[in-house]
């Protein structure tokens, strides 16, 4: 597989050398600058490739992460003629400058969602953590949003009221904080009333509403993105759940297999994201990249540790509840197989996804969820199941 690392751009604390320095080759960014809707221009494309290039450390831009999807468009809302139309040239576009897969996702109003961002490892380490009972407190107390209790176990809401309580004002502003924090791309984070605001756009769009918005979409970019060579790759929802009432249609292998038979294109694909999914009780991991191998465009490798209660711990990348070794494997005997078949992009792309904060990133002004030296440690880690599984089996990597 491709070793790649998601790099923010030229604002990131986190620098190309430093990423070169971790064993990647392949970069993974997105013009987070241009807003959601507008054209990514050739000239746009080409500037961030070149500041990669011009770094002379050997990496290329090798994945589009994310090119956003609209907001109208995830809601239906309006005439999305002018948005499709702006979208498939961007593709277009993209193509024109060599670089092939795409990353997305469908999620409404919130992207990855957490509760915690520091939460406490041994020896001063921290990582990403989703408490039940924090979310249950923020969309019960602070939302305040209808019917929102109903959604809750008794237990759960009786460990929300009894945080929210005892919560201070700062606390329960560091809250919404870390639920706003999983906009990397966006910056644009919501206090309480436009997140209602935002919410309530959403008013009377179910899981069926938002699904045929998203058959809409695939109808209106697949064909052009089969057309220049594009490997369209959505992201699975994270957590995979509802959140605030808003659906949720990319959580399961029922939800992937409904949106791979929507356009039978192998344009039409998706990202394994083995922590998102690794956070829905019910899922098996390596089943769902067994059943979809030929259509994994792009690999995010993470693990978490899931709780009874629906809490969960972004734990060590080879620790946790998924079993990485096999789904490694799966990925690489899918690798055979494209190589095989004669395919020119036979390898597909992975990335550590989130890490600990360690040593001496604690503190530092990293986005959430990835500093330098966790993920650097995951890389580490992941490489050599990789090295070790493609020499018992012959597998090319």
């Amino acid at each position: 597989m491709e070793q790649t690392f998601r790099w923010f751009g030229p604002d990131d604390v986190v620098r190309l050398p430093h990423i070169r320095q971790a064993g990647a080759t392949g970069i993974v960014t997105a013009l987070h600058h241009i807003p959601y809707g507008v054209v990514w221009s050739i000239n746009e494309i080409e500037k961030r490739k070149r500041l990669i290039a011009d770094a002379g450390l050997g990496l290329e831009w090798r994945v589009v992460e994310s090119l956003p999807v609209h907001e109208a468009i995830k809601s239906g809302d309006g005439d999305l003629d002018p948005l499709f139309a702006n979208y498939r040239q961007s593709l277009r576009n993209l193509a024109h400058c060599g670089i092939t897969t795409v990353c997305y996702n469908f999620m409404p109003v919130l992207d990855w969602t957490r509760t915690e961002l520091s939460a406490p490892l041994p020896g001063g380490a921290s990582a990403l953590r989703f408490n039940a009972h924090e979310y249950a407190a923020f969309d019960c107390f602070m939302l305040e949003r209808t019917g929102a209790e109903r959604e809750h176990t008794p237990e759960i809401l009786a460990r929300a009221t009894a945080w929210f309580d005892a919560s201070s004002e700062s606390a329960r502003s560091r809250l919404l904080a870390n639920i706003m924090a999983g906009l990397p791309g966006a910056y644009e984070r919501y206090d309480v009333p436009g997140l209602k605001a935002a919410l309530a756009r959403y008013h009377g769009i179910g899981k069926a509403e938002l699904r045929q918005n998203f058959m809409r979409f695939l109808a209106a970019v697949i064909p052009t993105a089969e057309e220049v060579g594009i490997n369209m790759c959505v992201h699975p929802d994270d957590p995979p759940r509802p959140l605030f009432g808003l659906p949720r249609i990319i959580s399961n292998a029922e939800d992937i297999a409904l949106i791979l038979d929507a356009a039978s294109s192998r344009s039409n694909g998706f990202t394994l994201c083995s922590g998102s999914l690794g956070a829905g009780a019910d899922n098996d991991v390596p089943a769902i990249a067994g059943r979809f191998a030929e259509r994994i465009h792009f690999a995010h490798l993470r693990n978490v540790a899931k709780e009874s209660d629906g809490s969960f711990m972004e734990a060590d990348h080879l620790g946790g509840d998924t079993d990485m070794v096999a789904v490694v494997t799966i990925l690489l005997r899918e690798q055979k197989r494209r190589l095989e078949e004669g395919r020119r992009d036979w390898r597909i792309p992975m990335r550590p996804d989130h890490g600990h904060e360690l040593l001496d990133d604690v503190g530092k002004l990293t986005h959430p969820g990835y500093p330098m030296i966790g993920r650097l440690k995951g890389l580490a880690e992941l490489r050599g199941v990789m090295m070790a599984v493609a020499a018992l089996e012959r597998l090319p990597l």
